[in-house]
C-alpha cells in the first residue's frame, strides 16, 4: 500500500490509534503548557489541534459542542449568568450566547496563548463570541477561579476541559474536592454540565468524574455521542439538585430553544431524550 504526505496519529483508545491525513498545516504556535496547531485535515476540514490531539474540526465540532451545552442551558428556565470553565476556542462561548436570556457569560482559560490563537484563526468556531459585550474572558486557572468567585451565583456552569484522563493535572478538575468548591458558587436553582471523556475506551476514568459529580449533586444524567474526528464515543454528564434532566418534556425543551431564538443543526428534545436514556456504554 502506497501512503503519501503528512499524516497525525492519534490514541483514541489505550489499543485504538486514528490516522488523520494532513492536507495543510495553516499556523503552529507552542505556549508555556501545550502546543497548538491550526490544520486542514481530509475530510474534516479546519481543525483545532493541541498536543497532537483533534479539538475541534469545522465538519463534526456541532455535535460536541451543542450536546455540551444545550441541554444544561435549555432545561434552566431562565439561563442569566453562566460560567465556562475551559473552551479556549471560543465555540462554547457561542453555544451559550444563542440565548437571549444570558446577560453575562464568563469564560476562564488558564492558556491566554489559546485563546489569542483562537481569536486569530478560528473565527469560523467562535463566530465573534469574544466580541460579545456579555462574555468576559478570564486567564486565570479554573481551580483558583472557583476558589475567589462570588457564592451562588452561576444559573449554569459548563466544563469544557481536557479529557480527565490526559494529563494528571487535568484530573484535579473531575475531583469530588473541585465540584464541592464549583457547587458553592452555583445558584440555588441551577445546573452543572462537563463532558468526561469516554465510558468505551476509559471506563475508569469516566466512573471517577461520575463518582465525584454523584457524591455532591443529587440528580445526574448521562449521555453521550459518537464524535467522527475523535475516533470515540464522547460521555457528558449532566448534576443539579433541583433540575431533574429525566423529567425533560422534548416539546418544551424545543419551545424553549425557538423562544430563547437558538439555532442549532444536531440538538433536539427527542434526540437528547434519546441519547440520555442509552446512558453509557462499557467495554465487555
Amino acid at each position: 500500500m502506497s501512503v503519501e504526505g503528512f499524516y497525525l496519529i492519534e490514541p483514541a483508545g489505550k489499543s485504538l490509534k486514528c490516522l488523520f491525513k494532513i492536507k495543510r498545516v495553516l499556523a503552529l504556535e507552542k505556549t508555556p503548557y501545550q502546543e497548538i496547531a491550526f490544520a486542514d485535515l481530509e475530510g474534516f476540514g479546519k481543525s483545532l489541534i493541541i498536543d497532537n490531539y483533534v479539538q475541534s474540526t469545522e465538519t463534526d465540532e456541532h455535535f460536541y459542542h451543542e450536546l455540551l451545552v444545550q441541554p444544561a442551558m435549555t432545561l434552566h428556565p431562565n439561563p442569566k449568568r453562566v460560567l465556562i470553565i475551559g473552551g479556549g476556542e471560543g465555540a462554547t462561548l457561542r453555544e451559550v450566547l444563542k440565548h437571549k436570556t444570558v446577560e453575562e457569560a464568563v469564560m476562564v482559560d488558564i492558556d491566554e496563548k489559546v485563546v489569542e490563537f483562537s481569536k486569530k484563526y478560528l473565527e469560523h468556531m467562535h463566530r465573534g463570541s469574544f466580541d460579545d459585550p456579555r462574555s468576559k474572558v478570564i486567564i486565570m486557572d479554573g481551580f483558583e477561579y472557583v476558589r475567589k468567585a462570588p457564592q451562588k451565583y452561576f444559573d449554569v456552569v459548563i466544563m469544557d476541559l481536557t479529557d480527565p484522563y490526559a494529563r494528571e493535572t487535568a484530573k484535579a478538575l473531575y475531583s469530588s474536592e473541585f465540584y464541592s468548591q464549583v457547587k458553592k458558587i452555583m445558584a440555588d436553582n441551577s445546573v452543572l454540565v462537563t463532558q468526561a471523556g469516554s465510558s468505551y475506551f476509559y471506563p475508569d476514568e469516566y466512573k471517577y468524574v461520575l463518582t465525584s459529580l454523584s457524591r455532591n449533586f443529587g440528580l445526574i444524567g448521562e449521555y453521550w455521542t459518537w464524535i467522527p474526528s475523535f475516533g470515540l464515543n464522547v460521555n457528558f454528564i449532566i448534576a443539579s439538585d433541583t433540575i431533574n434532566p429525566w423529567n425533560i418534556d422534548p416539546i418544551e425543551f424545543d419551545k424553549r430553544l425557538q423562544e430563547r431564538g437558538v439555532q442549532v443543526k444536531y440538538v433536539t428534545g427527542k434526540r437528547f431524550l434519546g441519547l440520555l436514556l442509552v446512558g453509557v456504554i462499557y467495554p465487555y
